[in-house]
């Protein structure tokens, strides 16, 4: 706004006859005022002619007295001043993107409209006569624009206020007799009239596909919320039937565990009845044994005779029968177990695996060499196998200071980025930590910042007799199959990572679905007691069971 009124007062302190700033300016009896050269050069062009007013035509009948406008001198001092220490306020300093006058001569100042008819543009000065001479003021007039050739005619020369409608393009008066002769053709301005219904009825149909696309937006948003709604309801009634199932198994268990303990007690009780039995058998064989001592010591052979064949009656009728039942045998009852647990875990794991993942074989070929980074273990840790394994010793020589080292606490980061596919095992002595992060995961500082689990930038396992899985310091414990072996699963584009127990088959211990933003890395951590170690498995070396092949 500023500038445009420096455009003015420039204009206003502008001789009409040089059309640049006052030089020396004079005032006429007429009021109009002009340089004192410019007025007296005008006056000397035709001698014979009366001395007049080049603007209000007024004639003087003697060559009037030319007396210095001394306020116009210092007005116009003033805006040479302004103009030399702010250059922006200068008209004539113009942007690359302005359009600029094409009547100035020398500097150009910038142009505010241009005209259709004259094709040039012009600036404040300038287009003045567009507005004070009548022959003028009947021309078109337009913002300031670079395009005016764009609507000359390069054959011809004119301005092009055709339209051909039947070959879609502007012409001017000369093509439309000549080459477009018999054509379609109307003015410019009736076509634009007609293209502006077709604008408008764009315009419609483009803000009605806005409308429908917003729409679309509102419903794909409730889609979203509803679908949230339904996972957190699904997630809930999930773990309430998963508990269900829990309490199921435990009732069963016990169950099982009573009609072992009943069978065994039977079992039991059987056994000490014949063990009583033959204690009693035992005794009376022993009675026996004695009386048929004592009858053979006997001298009386009649005696003798009667008492043995009686004796010998009696012992063949008091013979105990001592024959058991078979030993009880568990195989039964463990079979129905093992076949209980094997249809339960295909039925709790055989949807959450992706189709391809079927077995430890399957698994073993997205299999990946890892090694630590030398330059991340706590102080505490020390690297062997390769940098494959980490141990814990509190008596470990200091490392050297590097950035990327954890501080006061014992974990560890692979050296390689891991992104893709990618499948590891850990084995593990006694407690600890396997993990994933981010690079850009904090080292020292903040304690939630630098350990596995407790942040954003953190996934990680907790080992020992139960599993607990943390992340964004969020922690969730469960039980699992006893296994020094852990296997993880890593599909990093899907945003899947998923924990196993490896041993005779592979059990899924916790599955996780996000998106990663970065590259992870795999992560070890250890407790803090003496000979705790985690290795990286050389998966390729592995001797592989046949059931997993």
């Amino acid at each position: 706004m500023a500038q445009q009124g420096n455009v003015k007062d420039r204009v206003k302190l502008c001789c009409s006859i040089c059309l640049d700033l006052l030089k020396h300016p004079v005032t006429i009896p007429c009021g109009h005022n002009y340089c004192r050269s410019c007025i007296k050069s005008f006056w000397n062009e035709d001698e014979k002619k009366p001395d007049s007013c080049p603007q209000c035509r007024q004639t003087f009948t003697s060559r009037p007295a030319l007396v210095k406008n001394t306020m116009l001198a210092e007005l116009v001092e003033e805006l040479r001043k302004t103009a030399l220490s702010d250059p922006a306020a200068d008209p004539s300093c113009t942007e690359p993107e302005d359009v600029t006058c094409d009547l100035c001569p020398g500097s150009k100042m910038k142009a505010i409209k241009s005209c259709l008819v004259c094709l040039a543009s012009y600036c404040g000065q300038h287009l003045q006569p567009h507005y004070d001479c009548p022959t003028f003021r009947k021309h078109k007039l337009v913002e300031a624009s670079f395009r005016l050739q764009e609507t000359i005619c390069s054959r011809h020369n004119e301005v092009m206020k055709i339209f051909c409608r039947t070959d879609q393009q502007c012409i001017c008066y000369l093509c439309s007799m000549d080459e477009h002769k018999g054509h379609d053709a109307v003015s410019a301005a009736a076509e634009r009239t007609e293209k502006e219904k077709e604008l408008s009825e764009r315009r419609q149909k483009i803000q009605q596909r806005i409308q429908d696309r917003e729409k679309r937006m509102k419903a794909l948003q409730r889609e979203v919320e509803t679908v949230s709604r339904d996972a957190d309801k699904a997630v809930q009634d999930t773990e309430h039937r998963f508990k269900q199932l829990i309490h199921a198994i435990e009732r069963r268990m016990s169950d099982v565990e009573m009609q072992i303990r009943s069978r065994q007690k039977a079992k039991v009780c059987q056994v000490e009845e014949l063990q009583e039995k033959l204690e009693q058998e035992i005794s009376e064989l022993k009675r026996r044994s004695s009386d048929l001592e004592k009858l053979s010591h006997t001298e009386d052979h009649t005696w003798f005779l009667c008492s043995y064949t009686s004796r010998s009656a009696g012992q063949a009728a008091g013979l105990l029968c001592t024959k058991t039942n078979q030993l009880l045998d568990f195989k039964d009852v463990i079979a129905d177990v093992t076949a209980a647990r094997d249809k339960m875990l295909n039925v709790l794991s055989g949807k959450w695996l992706q189709a391809e993942l079927r077995n430890r074989a399957d698994f073993l070929k997205h299999s990946c060499q890892i090694t630590l980074d030398p330059n991340t273990p706590n102080t505490f840790l020390a690297l062997s196998e390769g940098n494959r394994k980490v141990t814990y010793n509190n008596k470990n020589g200091p490392y050297p200071y590097h950035p990327h080292r954890f501080v006061r606490i014992s974990q560890v980061l692979s050296k390689e980025e891991l992104s893709g596919r990618c499948y590891w095992e850990v084995e593990r002595s006694r407690d600890a930590t396997v993990a994933v992060a981010y690079g850009s995961m904090r080292r020292s500082g903040n304690f939630n910042g630098r350990v596995f689990g407790h942040n954003e930038k953190s996934w990680a396992l907790h080992c020992n007799t139960t599993y607990t899985f943390l992340h964004n310091n969020i922690s969730k414990s469960f039980c699992g199959p006893a296994s020094s072996r852990i296997g993880v699963y890593l599909d990093h584009s899907a945003g899947v990572l998923c924990f196993y127990s490896v041993g005779d088959t592979m059990t899924l211990l916790h599955r996780v679905q996000t998106r990663f933003t970065e590259p992870l890395h795999a992560g070890l951590g250890l407790s803090e007691c003496n000979g705790d170690a985690a290795e990286l498995c050389e998966l390729t070396d592995y001797d592989r069971k046949p059931e997993q092949q």
